[in-house]
């Protein structure tokens, strides 16, 4: 049974129907958004890289959704893992219209960051969660400051938070949004990143992160 489970056809199946719970849950909530000025630079004249915790990856289509609304017409590409739940994510995502590139913000990082940096080159958003694949939870790994030193792209840091949600029994403590519910995405201000002392940008892109989380999250 369990070499079903992680057999191609059933991972492919398995994938496309939570993409297609994503999208419902997407449009049944009422979404509210916080921080609209910082958002619409994902529609700018330079693409950018939006970073999420990997609990909230799920809502990771919504902003991509209000980008669009905002008038973004820029290609999208997420970091996908090589581990084997992070590639189910990875095709969930494909499913929902983003480019995938394979590597992680730790384990096989170089080949993940290098084809994000081509991704950013050739014009496009690109997306990663910087405690993913497996944590530990809500510390950015280094990745992230790498990426956007090299790039010289801004870093946007975003939290989201549903009123309705089951709390997966996982490493991140992931959040699965139900439908119908109120949701709320916060957009933080924009991290510029030196190319020389990138490691000093890393404890304000973390602490981007919770405070656009902790905005979320509040009632």
């Amino acid at each position: 049974m369990k070499r079903l489970l992680r057999s191609q056809p059933v991972q492919s199946a398995l994938a496309w129907a939570l993409s297609l719970y994503v999208r419902l849950v997407a449009r049944t909530q009422s979404w509210r958004v916080m921080g609209d000025e910082h958002l619409r630079l994902m529609a700018g004249e330079a693409p950018v890289i939006v970073v999420f915790w990997h609990e909230t990856l799920p809502a990771m289509p919504v902003f991509w959704r209000r980008a669009k609304a905002e008038g973004m017409t820029r290609p999208g590409t997420a970091l996908a893992s090589q581990h084997r739940d992070g590639q189910l994510v990875g095709n969930v995502i494909g499913f929902l219209g983003i480019r995938l590139v394979s590597g992680s913000t730790s384990k096989g990082g170089a080949a993940g960051l290098r084809g994000l940096a081509r991704a950013l080159a050739a014009g496009h958003n690109v997306a990663l969660t910087p405690d993913g694949p497996r944590g530990p939870r809500r510390i950015a790994a280094p990745g992230v400051a790498q990426l956007a030193a090299l790039s010289g792209a801004l870093v946007l840091p975003c939290g989201a938070w549903t009123s309705r949600a089951i709390t997966l029994n996982s490493w991140d403590k992931m959040r699965l949004a139900l439908p119908f519910g109120r949701g709320r995405l916060v957009v933080g201000a924009p991290i510029a990143v030196p190319r020389q002392g990138w490691e000093d940008a890393l404890p304000a892109i973390q602490a981007g992160l919770n405070a656009a989380l902790d905005e979320a999250a509040q009632p």
